[in-house]
């Protein structure tokens, strides 16, 4: 079979081993993330690999020896699912193989933010920390996470890996139910847990159900000395609301990693470098190279496992 890994330069910049990859197809293409490099490698190709790309049904129809999209990621919003599962095109995904660099990142931008590290950073480089600038430590308040609360909107792996560091931290974790029929006992509703967490962290994917979850209303809810951590979907949160609460003081800090568009437009309202308390990074909350490594060797489990007549990791 004849595989395309569209977009390979948005995983690897040559420090990866591909063998896996190359070992269960005959024939392996890496293309890089261009447009039109891309249409051009999809027409011939058997199995399709692909990060961030959007797949519709136009492209499908065109891909006549299609059979299956591999997914470089856990998402699968970028691909028509239904259209894939009419027109009998597999598709898989590596759930799980990001989730040590995700927490990561969640913990880097909720540290980053409760002790103020870039503001007494710069204190201590313009002049102020030499000068012996009068409550110069007490600029920028910093409280401990040891009894606070933290909220987990989404739990699923991701969203337990945060909270296992939480609760080292002393934290006491709330779990929001889902929207629509989540009854159990050990979870609360996602108004609850906003009015009652410290630090709100969302992992759960984007949908109908979940598409703009946190906006002006919401944000109105949370604590005013409350973060907001997303490392999930830019759309789940309303960008203008968010950037206006913080303007106003009414939200303690925020750490973004994922925008509704990627890259996203100049006059996103998350960009303007004067919101105060917030970290903007460009979704690479997932990109430590272990985690690349382990995502390519997962899709390539899953092609030899396709090949073969399995459904490792299907979602179509």
């Amino acid at each position: 079979m004849k595989a395309v890994f569209l977009e390979y330069d948005t995983i690897s910049n040559g420090d990866l081993d591909i063998s896996g990859l190359a070992a269960g197809v005959e024939d392996l293409q890496l293309v890089c993330s261009s447009a039109a490099d891309a249409l051009q490698g999809i027409p011939g190709a058997d199995i399709v690999l692909l990060n961030t790309l959007v797949f519709p049904r136009e492209l499908m129809e065109r891909s006549t020896k299609l059979k299956l999209l591999a997914v470089a990621g856990t998402g699968t919003d970028n691909i028509d699912l239904i259209a894939a599962k009419e027109l009998g095109i597999g598709v898989c995904n590596v759930p799980g193989y990001c989730t040590a660099s995700v927490v990561q990142h969640v913990w880097g931008l909720i540290l980053s933010l409760t002790q103020h590290l870039s503001e007494y950073s710069r204190l201590s480089v313009d002049g102020s920390w030499a000068k012996g600038e009068p409550l110069m430590e007490l600029r920028h308040p910093i409280r401990e996470l040891n009894g606070r609360t933290f909220g987990v909107v989404g739990w699923g792996e991701l969203g337990k890996g945060a909270a296992r560091v939480a609760e080292g931290f002393g934290m006491r974790v709330v779990i929001a139910s889902r929207r629509g029929g989540d009854t159990r006992q050990d979870r609360v509703e996602i108004d609850a847990l906003l009015a009652m967490s410290d630090i709100v962290s969302l992992h759960c994917p984007l949908n109908d159900t979940t598409r703009g979850l946190i906006g002006a209303r919401e944000l109105a809810l949370m604590k005013p000395d409350a973060l907001l951590i997303n490392t999930a979907r830019g759309a789940l949160v309303d960008g203008h609301a968010l950037a206006g609460a913080l303007r106003a003081g009414r939200l303690g800090g925020a750490g973004i990693d994922v925008l509704p568009q990627e890259p996203p437009p100049g006059d996103d309202p998350l960009l303007d470098p004067k919101i105060p308390n917030l970290i903007v990074t460009p979704h690479v909350a997932w990109a430590a190279r272990e985690a690349r490594q382990r995502c390519l060797d997962q899709m390539a489990a899953n092609i030899k496992d396709f090949v073969g007549g399995g459904r490792r990791s299907r979602v179509v």
